[in-house]
């Protein structure tokens, strides 16, 4: 294919036989990409399913990150539903709706992004759809199973602690670095184009009784007011707990704003939150608030009192 081809150049069919090439298939998958439906084998547990989508201007911009780093990201966020379950994610399929003028390595190098993200879980690509559109449209089904009872966001009881794992506010970071025409500092600006999900977090979270789990990606009071809703429960979250990495420092000094914030409020790290009876907290969580024994149910506190910052991104 030519390096400058366009995607009206290749067209839909050339396009997907370049794409499947792309894709490994794992042992589970009897019928992949080619046919209308693919065929997986599953030998026990629960079946979990997630749909996501990604929109050019809302969720990603190609002057911000490359083709490769949206397709980690989109493979990121979806994944990371399947984690947040207890869970470990298996198949994917994937929709691009695209201009025709879209450059082709564009959607072959965004392929290869996903593709490199999912090998981290040993998850397949197994289908997907192409489509014209006026911007790009990323839309992505994940398959996934637990072979435990799934961590509901709904579990949470009075008593219990509030624990996070994984990085958070550094997406956030690299985000408002973006938005105000910079590149540094690199490391927030790399959380942010390529997060880096606690992959193996969910799973022993559930084996260490977790009662309700959520992944962080619309900011930490955000989700931890989906557990509280969820469960009928008030939690409370203690400012104190986290560590303030220097990178996060120095976005907060260069912005003249709280650096508390963007662990706050910020999304797309795709760090898991849970609730765990006090006492079975699993190595690499950060306990980090209490649900508490009393209080509003659905209310979200930090430090006892109501927060006056930002809590998390909002899709309407």
């Amino acid at each position: 294919m030519p390096p400058d081809a366009t995607l009206s150049d290749v067209g839909e069919f050339g396009l997907i036989s370049e794409l499947v090439a792309l894709f490994t298939q794992g042992e589970h998958v009897l019928v992949g990409p080619g046919d209308d439906a693919a065929v997986l084998r599953i030998k026990g547990g629960h079946v979990v399913v997630s749909t996501d989508l990604m929109v050019e201007g809302r969720h990603f911009r190609r002057d911000w990150a490359t083709a490769e780093d949206v397709g980690h990201r989109a493979a990121a966020q979806n994944l990371s539903d399947i984690n947040a379950m207890g869970g470990r994610a298996h198949s994917l399929t994937v929709g691009l709706a695209a201009p025709p003028d879209l450059p082709a390595a564009w959607a072959l190098d965004f392929a290869r992004g996903f593709a490199a993200e999912c090998a981290l879980v040993g998850a397949s690509v197994v289908g997907g759809d192409l489509t014209r559109a006026s911007e790009v449209v990323i839309a992505v089904t994940v398959i996934g199973a637990c072979t435990q009872a799934p961590v509901l966001r709904s579990g949470a009881r009075p008593g219990e602690v509030l624990a996070l794992c994984g990085r958070q506010g550094w997406a956030a970071g690299g985000l408002a670095v973006l938005g105000r025409g910079f590149r540094s500092p690199r490391a927030l600006v790399e959380a942010y184009r390529r997060p880096e999900p606690p992959y193996d977090a969910g799973r022993t979270a559930a084996e260490a009784g977790a009662t309700a789990m959520i992944d962080v990606s619309d900011g930490l009071l955000a989700e931890a007011g989906h557990l509280a809703a969820d469960s009928g429960v008030a939690i409370d979250v203690r400012s104190g707990a986290f560590e303030l990495a220097e990178p996060l420092q120095a976005v907060g000094a260069a912005l003249g704003s709280d650096p508390l914030h963007l662990v706050l409020g910020g999304g797309d790290d795709h760090a898991l939150l849970a609730t765990f009876p006090a006492g079975s907290v699993p190595d690499g969580w950060l306990v980090v608030g209490e649900v508490l024994e009393s209080g509003e149910p659905g209310t979200v506190t930090v430090d006892g009192a109501a927060y006056e910052g930002p809590t998390g991104w909002t899709h309407f």
